[in-house]
């Protein structure tokens, strides 16, 4: 948690600098903004990549390595010279996190007792709530107090505090993918119950991201706040989100799949209202706290449902999968961007984002349908399968 919590900051503290960094490295605001890119990009080719290229280490040497990457990195972030390598070391510091996000809910999930997992997986996830809401502030603050490159250095230091827990937290022994081959992990993904969830993971979050992209404008254009407000409904969010990363993990551990797609139709539903009532202060307010709890709620039960999916490669699919997220999420900007050019404002944002979720509820009221099918099934595949033995 205190390392996912490190690298969320890290991710995202970029944009609360921009403009020191741009003015430091004598180059234009857009430019810095490149930078948030490098991260993401980072992300979205490490998760496959890393994973695969590291298939037979340990679980333990993988995690430490990863963590040591993760330091190197964001400490020559803070040294970096010029904007070019910079850059580079935006880029490399974002390979690291999606095999690390995988391999620590696999872990979690595997050292969690029966009926735990969901819960496991949100005691680490929260840190991603806290880095948004809490780290991303603090790191702006030292940035704007002490220089931008401190930010990255209070990150580096961070993660570097928590790498001896996680050495030893961590168990020895035994490959990254649990003695499958790297060719064997990718045949997981022929699997169509593999390609839903993370599909799942895509469709149930774009839209809230999308929202949440363009939270600013949404409450200062449409609900009337004013700028300054802006702060304080992002720390509201936060608090909805720790919250919903409990509550989902507790209702998915009692029901998994009822409860991923229950908490999609209502997000789909709630996103639906903003258009109405997203005009207005205090229902604006409330809907921000609103779809925070949703949008992390859900999370638990869809990281969930890929580790149990790809028992083969429960890791290489979450990487990937949160690969996936950071697609999702750039789809996410462009077409928020778009819809409001198109003139539609960024009121218009609500009903395409409950769209969106809705495509991804019908998909999960799919995938419930087909496993409460297959539960029907389970005893001849089992009398079938002790035949074969």
């Amino acid at each position: 948690m205190l390392v996912v919590f490190g690298l969320t900051t890290g991710e995202f503290v970029v944009a609360g600098i921009l403009p020191d960094v741009a003015g430091g490295l004598g180059v234009s605001v857009p430019a810095a903004g490149l930078l948030v890119t490098a991260y993401a990009a980072g992300m979205i080719v490490g998760g496959p990549v890393v994973t695969v290229l590291t298939a037979r280490s340990s679980r333990r040497t993988l995690v430490v390595g990863l963590v040591g990457v993760a330091v190197a990195a964001n400490a020559w972030s803070a040294v970096a010279p010029n904007y070019a390598s910079l850059l580079a070391g935006r880029f490399v510091a974002g390979l690291v996190v999606a095999t690390f996000f995988a391999v620590g809910i696999t872990t979690a999930v595997g050292m969690a007792p029966e009926g735990g997992q969901a819960r496991a997986v949100a005691r680490l996830t929260v840190g991603m709530n806290l880095g948004m809401v809490l780290g991303t502030p603090l790191g702006t603050l030292v940035g704007h107090a002490v220089g931008w490159r401190a930010s990255f250095g209070a990150v580096a230091v961070l993660v570097l505090v928590a790498l001896p827990l996680v050495a030893r937290a961590v168990p020895g022994g035994g490959s990254a993918l649990d003695g499958v081959s790297a060719v064997a992990g990718l045949r997981a993904f022929a699997d169509r119950g593999v390609l839903a969830a993370i599909a799942m993971t895509v469709l149930g979050n774009v839209g809230v991201v999308m929202v949440f992209s363009f939270i600013a404008p949404l409450m200062t254009d449409v609900a009337g706040f004013s700028s300054g407000a802006v702060p304080v409904l992002l720390l509201v969010y936060g608090a909805g989100a720790v919250l919903g990363n409990f509550a989902g993990a507790w209702l998915a551990d009692r029901a998994l799949m009822p409860s991923v797609a229950g908490l999609l139709a209502v997000l789909a539903g709630v996103l639906g209202a903003g258009w109405f009532a997203g005009g207005s202060r205090v229902a604006a307010g409330v809907l921000v706290f609103v779809l925070g709890a949703l949008a992390f709620a859900v999370i638990p039960g869809l990281q969930t449902r890929v580790v149990s999916s790809a028992r083969t490669a429960p890791m290489l699919a979450v990487a990937v999968n949160a690969s996936g997220f950071q697609v999702a999420a750039a789809f996410a900007g462009w077409l928020g961007g778009r819809v409001i050019d198109a003139g539609g404002g960024a009121r218009g944002l609500y009903p395409v984002a409950a769209a969106l979720t809705a495509a991804g509820l019908l998909l999960a009221v799919g995938v419930l349908v087909n496993d409460r099918r297959s539960s029907g099934r389970a005893p001849v595949v089992e009398a079938e399968a002790l035949e074969q033995v």
